[in-house]
């Protein structure tokens, strides 16, 4: 295409030379004139079709001439094209070119494989340096191979009667068929004739039409004959024959000018007779030009037209019966151009449109050609209207031929026009024309010579946006009052050459702003001012970005809807033009037009078909293209009705009334509103003499609503009923009601009698008068004359049906006395009148003041899907009661940019509560009154917020991934969930190895705020983990989303099952006595025998120690100190422990046998609790101690629960009751506190394994616990306690726990008044070492001692590293010491408690640790250390007694 511009840029001087044209489509092209400096303007070279080809149907081995010719005045190249690519006739021996530019076919091939000829053709006329035209394209059909589908039958037939011998063919094999009578060519006429599909009419049969017939197809070679089949004709019958179909009329589809043959073939004695319906209405064929009867009643229409469509009816009677059969006629039309396209003129830079109008049916598509080359739209070439081509911003390459082409399935059509560009010193040599846009038009005025003004100055964007751009800038400087100059803005994006042009809109102007742009687009302005003389220099080039969009998607364009059944309607749209970002799917919203209650339906593609929808019925459609964030601008509504169909209900309150011996009239009312499914096109009445049910006569009447049938027989009773018509079919009929005819006609041999009754009733402009029909029904009555006036019943008279009962006399005076009187009459004349007088009403001036609207709306919230609207009335009393008629109605809608719909509701009083809401969202209110026919306007709005309501949508796309470099880390992401329904405040991550576990078994890890990612650490390698996640906000916890599997990576150095090779750093402290690594790999160098030793020795001691400090603790008591106590007691009694009955007592001792128990003590003197690096500071949890009692067999499977008892209670098992509470996480801001952090560990083949007193002790299937205690429990300690090393205690004896100064803690501090007790009791079952289930224990920053380890000074080391967060399962030893606890506050909800500081043993020095980790092949047996543990707790009961005493 660019090649030939320039061969047409090229000739362009000598075409200017080229005058003149004869074909009217290029009539413009006379116009010329001269520019100011004497240049002559370029006219338009008449360039056009002559002959262009038609649609041909050819036979194999034909020859075929496709005609094309073109006129211009130089001598154009002609080529042609076939299915859209050039075909190469040089080398082709069987295409060749004709002088003329025809195209011919020699020996045309084709067969079932190979069909190289049939296609379409279209032919292009080139001229050299000016252009190409394309013609229309025209289809050759080669018939096939000769083939019948059908073939005649021998058959007998009454004489004058009518036969059908069938001869099926395909359709473009129907041109060659004729028919042989005996082997003799049959010839045709008005009388024997061939219908489309071939087959052969023979009506009024005569003995000579007997014989045997069949057809022939001559489509080149030889012909094809079918079977013979043998026609006999027989006599007339002597008994009638019932009427039959042998060929119904069919509905077809012609185009305009083609011919159509419905036939109507019956065969039937008596000879029936044939008459044509049109829509309803009796067909008049003689004298008539284009329809005409052919023999046997078949009907012909010749050159059909649009007015031709419709429905047609044939209608056969032989006296004894009638049938009835219809078809439809459509029509169809070619394209055909309303308007063609004009030659236009331009100058650069200019913006024009092409315009172009057609019409057809179906509908045409329209495509532009430019210089034979489609014309693909852009943002220069954009199709406007349907039909026209704006282009924007021309350039000179832009000149040539322009083609409207539009196309159905008829044909198609071409029109063109010739672009020329002119330079800008040369003026437009015409009026503007209307294809010049408003903003080039200032192009057009031509110039003087002078001087021309300098560049525009300080050209500014002085308002940027997304779409639109303000510039300014002031006069040039020769000119600095610039009251005369306009000016021109240049603008493009950059990189693009083609500029558009913007006019300022009066002289002196120096602003404009450009509409129409792109978001986030730099484009290039320059600004040029312009004198009398012309335009002058131009501005500098300024850039300009607009500003970026909401990305929201824009409206979808091109939307369009089609009904393709009575309840089915297809919508189809295209991608938005501003999708900003992949459309995840669209929303296509419906509704019944005339409703409010719109529907809708996700989409994911383009296009939808909406089933059960209502028959001929309107719908409106829009669509809303939706992105990963939100909904985007919605389409404009698009309009369609649905197809029609036949009636489903039957006409309404049919009657008969009798009007005589021989006439019934018949009244009835049309099908229920929305049964029509279409126009009512008729009605069909069917009747028959109840004595006969079999014999039915069918009579089809128009849309009025009566028929009178005539020619009954008198004394005898019909039954009738009726069926509505619409264009599709007849629906179902009415019951059958009857009636009897009269023996005998009434009398109309004199004139009525009198009616029987008279009244009136007077209004202020009309008086309703009812009567009641004379005495004497044997008279016959036509009807009843009402005469009135002003104290005369002679001023008018009005005649009115003898069914009538009553009448309205209108438009009369008020307050006047008038005399109205009333005579029956029929056709002798008028009977006796009866008079009555009244007085019209006085005329009432309706009050005029408008109706106010409603004041002071007001919208409160009641919760998430409620909202309560209240208003005042100023219209009503200052009490505000409403004592009249009036009534509100409500409006609401939401602020969502897509939902452009409100919804209403009415109510009588002065407020109304809106249901149904969405949560957290914001509606918009306005309330209006309405009284009588009198409406206000509506009122100021009002808004509200729904209330929040707890997510109803789980947290989305969540995936796991292992964090780069640390294969013990894993990452959590996820999305806020859909249907937040509220500000989320945070997540809860729950995980497990188990994804069979309860989820109060699963690990958790709070997030805080609204963060969509989230680091677990130190999780076992090689281990798969499942993820599930729960959003919260202000009213609480959604959904839990679906389970997530994970498999942390595996180890690198791994160097057996269960030991994994650590990184050991420079301050690394190896773990203290005896108890082996979480991975459960032994790590003491000692044999058995010390080991025991070490435990017996450490009992021993820690006997001895506490009952000296029991002993000093109990001398120092003081009487005051006593009441302290009390008073201690008193406190703790107003609060109940789950399970406790009473108070729990404190002992004085440090342990006790049966539990081990956390008792407040001083304060730490450490100013610096350690804080636990949970991500979010929370409030105590309730946390449930596992009971399992030493009293029970000690290999019996435990998970029992128990809570805190009073200290007569202790030995008493029976009493306790298993609790399994729920977990609470309140997520609600608070300062940082110690807590406990729930943590997995391995189950451990080895059973030395020993909690701390702070931890919570591992139930027997090492399922997660947590302690329900309404007391705070906190660890404090020096730096010199803390120690790297995480130790969990199993199979111990519960043990009390109480510090020397709980006591004066209890009372003196007055900080935490109850005594706070945390107790456990340790898991007594040995476990199998196969299974890695979660269970729950404490890291503290160092551990505690075992109380079968002897006490080892305290090494003072220091750490500084913090704990990672909490893993699933047993963690390594740390590549840094650490310096932080996890710890548990364990208290109410909602209260905060200081921590209490608990008193540990010190860790063993590095020496004695090191030679422990040496021997990794000793380890006590599992009864070895079950006899230890009984016997350190015989000591313990030993201990208690003297405690006791």
């Amino acid at each position: 295409m660019a090649a030939r511009g320039a061969r047409r840029l090229l000739g362009s001087l000598w075409i200017a030379l080229l005058l003149g044209q004869s074909d009217p489509a290029a009539a413009a092209a006379r116009s010329s004139s001269q520019s100011p400096a004497g240049s002559t303007v370029r006219t338009f070279t008449p360039f056009y079709f002559l002959v262009e080809p038609v649609d041909t149907l050819s036979v194999r081995g034909a020859s075929v001439i496709l005609n094309c010719s073109a006129f211009c005045e130089s001598s154009p190249k002609i080529e042609w094209k076939k299915d859209g690519t050039f075909l190469n006739l040089v080398s082709d021996d069987r295409r060749q070119l004709l002088p003329d530019g025809s195209l011919l076919i020699n020996s045309v091939v084709h067969s079932k494989h190979n069909k190289p000829d049939e296609g379409y053709y279209q032919c292009v006329a080139t001229v050299e340096s000016l252009g190409t035209i394309v013609s229309k394209t025209a289809k050759l059909t080669v018939a096939g191979l000769p083939r019948f589908t059908s073939q005649p039958e021998s058959t007998s037939v009454y004489r004058g009667n009518s036969v059908i011998l069938n001869c099926e063919v395909n359709a473009d094999l129907v041109p060659f068929v004729r028919w042989e009578q005996d082997r003799q060519p049959l010839f045709l006429d008005d009388r024997i004739f061939t219908l489309p599909s071939g087959a052969l009419i023979i009506s009024n049969v005569t003995d000579g039409d007997g014989g045997l017939y069949r057809c022939v197809i001559e489509s080149g070679g030889s012909p094809k004959y079918s079977d013979e089949a043998e026609l006999k004709v027989l006599p007339d019958p002597e008994v009638p024959l019932n009427l039959v179909f042998l060929r119904q009329p069919s509905s077809l589809t012609k185009v305009t000018g083609q011919s159509a043959v419905f036939p109507c073939v019956t065969a039937g004695f008596p000879t029936p007779v044939n008459r044509w319906m049109r829509n309803e209405e009796e067909l008049t064929t003689e004298g008539s030009e284009r329809f005409s009867l052919l023999a046997g009643g078949s009907l012909e229409i010749s050159d059909i037209t649009d007015d031709d469509a419709g429905t047609y009816a044939c209608i056969v009677d032989n006296g004894n019966e009638t049938i009835e059969a219809q078809a439809d006629l459509t029509v169809q039309a070619p394209p055909e151009f309303l308007k063609q396209p004009a030659n236009i003129y331009a100058h650069e830079s200019m913006d024009i449109i092409f315009e172009c109008e057609v019409t057809g049916k179906p509908t045409p598509t329209v495509k532009w050609v430019k210089n034979g080359d489609m014309v693909i739209p852009s943002d220069y070439f954009k199709i406007v209207k349907e039909h026209n081509l704006q282009v924007l911003g021309l350039v000179k390459s832009d000149e040539g031929f322009y083609q409207c082409i539009a196309e159905n399935d008829i044909g198609n059509a071409q029109a063109g026009a010739q672009l020329i560009i002119l330079e800008h010193d040369v003026a437009i040599p015409t009026l503007p024309p209307t294809s010049l846009t408003s903003a080039t038009t200032d192009h057009l005025a031509p110039a003087t010579t002078g001087p021309l003004p300098s560049a525009p100055r300080d050209v500014v964007a002085s308002l940027v946006s997304t779409r639109f751009i303000k510039l300014t800038w002031r006069t040039p400087a020769s000119d600095p009052h610039g009251d005369n100059l306009t000016y021109i803005v240049f603008y493009t994006k950059e990189g693009i050459n083609r500029e558009r042009v913007e006019n300022t809109s009066r002289p002196g102007e120096m602003q404009v702003t450009i509409q129409n742009l792109m978001p986030e687009t730099v484009y290039v302005f320059r600004v040029v001012a312009q004198n009398k003389h012309g335009p002058g220099e131009s501005s500098a080039s300024l850039k300009v970005a607009t500003q970026p969009e909401v990305q929201l998607p824009g409206p979808a364009p091109n939307i369009r809807a089609y009904a393709i059944s009575p309840t089915s309607v297809t919508v189809m749209w295209d991608t938005p033009l501003s999708g900003n970002g992949e459309i995840q799917n669209y929303k296509l919203y419906y509704m019944e037009k005339g409703t409010d209650n719109e529907q809708d339906v996700d989409v994911g593609g383009h296009s939808y078909t909406i089933n059960g929808l209502k028959k001929y019925t309107e719908y409106s459609f829009r669509v809303v293209a939706y992105n990963k964030h939100g909904p985007g601008v919605s389409t404009q509504d698009v309009v369609v009705q649905t197809l029609s169909d036949v009636p489903s209900a039957a006409p309404q309150n049919l009657s008969l009334e009798v009007r005589n011996s021989k006439s019934i009239m018949i009244h009835w009312q049309p099908p229920p509103a929305g049964t029509h499914n279409g126009q009512i096109t008729g009605y069909k009445i069917r009747y028959r003499k109840a004595s006969r049910k079999s014999d039915v006569t069918e009579s089809i009447g128009g849309t009025q609503l009566f028929q009178l049938i005539e020619g009954l027989e008198r004394g005898t009773e019909y039954s009738f009923r009726v069926a509505a018509l619409t264009s599709n079919g007849t629906g179902p009929a009415t019951d059958w009601i009857s009636a009897e005819t009269f023996e005998s006609d009434l009398d109309e041999t004199r004139v009525p009698e009198v009616p029987s009754s008279l009244h009136v009733r007077p209004l202020v402009t009309s008086i309703v008068v009812s009567w009641t029909p004379p005495e004497n029904q044997n008279i016959v009555v036509r009807g009843y004359a009402i005469g009135y006036g002003i104290g005369s019943p002679h001023a008018q008279t009005i005649k009115v049906d003898y069914k009538q009962r009553y009448y309205t006399i209108e438009n009369l005076d008020p307050s006047s006395h008038y005399v109205i009187t009333l005579k029956a009459f029929n056709n002798v004349g008028e009977g006796i009148p009866l008079y009555e007088s009244a007085v019209t009403r006085p005329h009432t001036v309706p009050d005029p003041s408008p109706m106010m609207p409603p004041v002071g709306v007001q919208a409160s919230i009641l919760s998430h899907d409620t909202i309560r609207i209240t208003w005042a009335d100023n219209s009503l009393p200052k009490n505000q009661k409403i004592t009249d008629a009036r009534y509100y109605t409500v409006r609401w809608k939401t602020n969502i940019p897509a939902n452009t719909k409100y919804k209403t509701a009415n109510t009588t009083t002065l407020s109304y509560l809106v249901t149904g809401l969405k949560p957290n969202t914001l509606y918009e209110f306005s309330v209006m009154v309405t009284k009588g026919r009198r409406s206000s306007t509506w009122s100021m709005t009002a808004h509200g917020t729904t209330f929040e309501l707890v997510p109803t949508s789980p947290p989305k796309d969540v995936t796991v991934v292992s964090k780069e470099g640390k294969p013990k880390t894993i990452i959590v992401n996820w999305q806020p969930p859909s249907e937040a329904n509220g500000k989320i405040t945070g997540y809860i991550i729950y995980y497990s190895t188990d994804v069979n576990a309860e989820i109060h078994d699963w690990v958790i890890e709070p997030v805080v705020g609204n963060r969509l990612t989230h680091q677990i650490q130190e999780l076992t390698l090689d281990t798969p983990y499942y993820f599930k996640i729960q959003a919260r906000n202000s009213k609480g916890m959604g959904p839990m989303s679906e389970a997530v599997q994970f498999r942390t990576p595996k180890a690198l150095g791994s160097t057996g099952k269960g030991i994994r090779t650590l990184d050991v750093g420079p301050d690394y402290k190896p773990p203290m006595s005896g108890s082996n690594s979480p991975h459960g790999s032994p790590t003491s160098p000692l044999d058995s025998n010390m080991l025991l030793v070490i435990i017996v020795s450490v009992g021993v001691i820690t006997i001895v120690i506490v009952v000296i400090v029991a002993v000093f603790c109990t001398r120092r008591t003081t009487s005051h100190q006593k009441k302290k106590r009390a008073a201690c007691k008193s406190v703790n009694g107003s609060h109940k422990y789950k399970g406790n009955s009473k108070d729990v007592k404190p002992p004085d001792l440090w342990i006790h046998h049966e539990r081990l128990e956390l008792k407040p003590i001083d304060k730490s003197p450490d100013p610096n609790p350690i804080m636990t690096d949970t991500p979010i500071p929370r409030n105590s949890q309730d946390i449930t101690p596992v009971d399992n009692s030493m009293d029970s067999n000690i290999h019996q499977r435990r998970n029992s629960y128990r809570g805190h008892e009073s200290e007569d209670s202790m030995s008493t098992l029976a009493g306790r009751r298993g609790m399994r509470p729920k977990m609470m996480m309140p997520f609600d801001s608070q300062p940082p506190q110690p807590v406990i952090s729930a943590h997995p560990i391995h189950s451990l083949d080895n059973p030395h394994h020993h909690f701390h007193s702070g931890s919570l002790a591992s139930p027997t299937r090492s399922y997660l616990h947590h302690q329900v205690n309404p007391w705070p429990i906190g660890t404090s300690m020096s730096h010199s306690d803390r120690a790297n090393s995480t130790e969990s205690v199993r199979n111990t004896p519960s043990t009390d726990t109480m510090p020397a100064s709980s006591s004066q803690t209890c009372c003196a501090d007055h900080q935490d008044p109850e005594s706070a007790t945390g107790s456990y009791l340790a898991n007594t079952q040995e476990e199998d070492t196969g299974q890695n289930l979660p269970t729950a224990h404490v890291r503290p920053s160092h551990p505690l001692k075992s109380f079968a380890v002897p006490a080892v000074p305290p090494t003072g080391s220091t750490y500084d590293s913090a704990l990672p967060s909490t893993p699933l399962l047993s963690q390594q030893a740390s590549n840094h010491p650490v310096h932080s606890v996890k710890t548990a506050s364990i208290g109410t909800l909602g209260r905060t408690r200081p921590p209490m500081p608990v008193v540990v043993p010190s860790a063993p020095d590095v020496q004695e640790t090191a030679r422990m980790l040496e021997d990794s092949e000793s380890n006590y047996e599992p009864d070895e250390l079950t006899k230890e543990m009984a016997h350190l707790e015989g000591l313990m009961k030993d201990l208690n007694a003297i405690t006791t005493a």
